[in-house]
């Protein structure tokens, strides 16, 4: 498979939705397009070569794996969530402007736009699992999807089409079931509405995030993501840091999860990723990837014995499977 240029489709933000993870969580990478070859261009390229190879799939069941421990560690962790969201960061922001030479340029005022909108996503997710389970916050941050639908038609100029008000309305209800009833407080979820609220903020800052991509995309740097995602965990790292200081009483293990949650969970997933994503099409990243957000509260109960309400468990199904419908059904 080649990749091609970056060309302005009919439905952009069937783009959007199928070339990011399933929740639309997700991840730059997919905005490397791999397209169809035109139909004035031969292709000498062997068959067998434009097919996924399974190393390919497996870089990108990888990046999901990695991913999906950040709920679970973050709650082993006695760090505070602004500690924690400061220095995996800084460390992520680091090691991807080592690792990614395209994160190393195209740094101008878009890319710090797109990188704000990142950092929000990073330091409320990291938080919120603080304070409520990770079930309740990979889930509401998963519903990204309804406020691209909701903004798309001012921010990008996108019309909503008539079937979208179904997605719009099944992710909505999922939504409202998080908040249904009364979670009981734990060890790994002391405040769970607060949690909630803030896991909706990292929604929010991550739909803002997808449709920064298609912005920087529209604008010609298409290869610009990168270096937002940098920006992003920069902005975080230097934005939350009066918050996370002074560090005291803190042992090896917290240190330890902080360097993974930066190192692994996040750069090296995106490494990861984002070699995967050069041959495997958007339709099977974005399925293969589903397995963050079903894993992600799969580890906080292995560790944690962590259970979400009955209530927020109906609310994943929902949210989940209406994101899987959609990915598909915009597939064909």
């Amino acid at each position: 498979m080649i990749l091609q240029p970056f060309k302005a489709k009919k439905n952009p933000l069937r783009d959007l939705v199928l070339s990011d993870k399933t929740s639309i969580n997700h991840r730059w990478a997919s905005y490397h397009r791999v397209g169809d070859q035109p139909a004035n261009v031969e292709c000498s390229v062997p068959e067998a070569s434009i097919l996924p190879r399974n190393k390919d799939r497996l870089l990108v069941l990888a990046a999901a794996l990695l991913f999906s421990s950040g709920g679970a560690a973050v709650k082993a962790c006695s760090l505070s969530g602004f500690q924690i969201a400061s220095f995996r960061s800084g460390l992520a922001a680091l090691a991807l402007i080592t690792l990614i030479p395209a994160a190393r340029r195209n740094w101008n005022w878009r890319t710090w736009s797109v990188g704000f909108a990142y950092a929000g996503t990073m330091v409320f997710f990291v938080v919120a699992n603080k304070l409520t389970t990770a079930a309740n916050t990979i889930f509401l941050q998963d519903a990204a999807p309804l406020y691209i639908l909701l903004l798309s038609p001012w921010l990008l100029k996108e019309k909503i089409r008539q079937r979208d008000l179904f997605f719009m309305t099944a992710i909505a209800i999922g939504m409202c079931l998080f908040f249904v009833g009364t979670q009981p407080t734990s060890a790994t979820a002391p405040h769970p509405l607060q949690g909630n609220i803030l896991a909706v903020l990292a929604g929010v800052c991550w739909a803002f995030t997808l449709m920064g991509f298609r912005w920087l995309g529209q604008h010609g740097q298409t290869d610009s993501a990168p270096a937002a995602v940098a920006a992003g965990n920069l902005i975080a790292f230097v934005g939350v840091a009066p918050f996370a200081l002074p560090v005291s009483r803190v042992g090896v293990t917290d240190w330890a999860i902080v360097i993974v949650l930066g190192l692994f969970q996040i750069a090296l997933a995106y490494v990861l990723l984002t070699r995967g994503m050069k041959k495997v099409p958007a339709l099977d990243a974005s399925l293969l990837l589903l397995l963050e957000p079903m894993l992600n509260p799969v580890w906080a109960f292995l560790v944690h014995a962590e259970l979400p309400t009955v209530w927020a468990f109906l609310g994943a199904v929902i949210v989940l499977g209406t994101t899987t419908l959609r990915t598909v059904y915009e597939a064909k």
